[in-house]
């Protein structure tokens, strides 16, 4: 794992570095491309959610009396639709018990910016920790225009889990949003003409839902 911003932490992990390869393949199949990013979904998973608050709890064991720790915050999860839902199962498995809402956004094919088309979040969004996804973070639009609405219904507590990201993506975030941290399983080298990610791996909403 490495910090190339005190607010950005990209992953190393042999796991991640194999699955990785499987997505940016253009032969990968379907279901082997879903089963890869459950995976690295979960790795991130785990990264983003390292230092939660825990309280101490008291339990039984079958031999005897003992403490425990429950998770002190109320855990919300916030795909942007739709390559975003290619995350929230594999986070859902690791964190059972997060709420799940939904921010809908494309991107305009002639301007590369983002349109907000539908919305739908959980109450506690002022006192929960939020997980915003979205697998592909390429000029920084659509999760510069979410963090914009979650932060304007009261979210204070923001992480940003994204697959694969983008110089152009992480420096606008990191300056329009210093209080928000990032954590990726790698940051390619730019985006090209069509403001798609180079090398990246293509369109990650159609190759996970087939759609290519």
């Amino acid at each position: 794992m490495r910090e190339l911003h005190k607010n950005i932490t990209e992953i190393s992990h042999p796991v991640v570095d194999r699955d990785l390869t499987i997505l940016r393949n253009k032969h990968t199949n379907t279901a082997d491309f879903r089963l890869a990013m459950g995976r690295i979904a979960t790795i991130l998973a785990y990264h983003a959610l390292k230092d939660l608050p825990l309280k101490e709890v008291e339990i039984e064991t079958p031999v005897t009396k003992a403490s425990g720790f429950n998770i002190d915050t109320d855990i919300i999860i916030v795909p942007i639709l739709r390559a975003g839902l290619s995350l929230v199962d594999a986070l859902i498995d690791f964190i059972p018990d997060a709420s799940v809402g939904h921010l809908g956004m494309y991107r305009d094919e002639d301007t590369h910016t983002p349109v907000d088309y539908y919305s739908n979040l959980p109450n506690k969004l002022e006192t929960a920790t939020v997980l915003l996804v979205d697998p592909m973070l390429a000029t920084g639009g659509s999760a510069d225009d979410a963090i914009h609405f979650l932060k304007e219904k009261g979210a204070s507590n923001i992480r940003f889990i994204s697959l694969i990201s983008a110089p152009e993506g992480l420096e606008r975030i990191t300056k329009k949003h210093p209080d928000i941290s990032i954590i990726t399983a790698a940051v390619d080298e730019k985006l090209n003409s069509d403001a798609f990610i180079v090398p990246g791996l293509g369109d990650a909403g159609d190759r996970y839902f087939g759609t290519t």
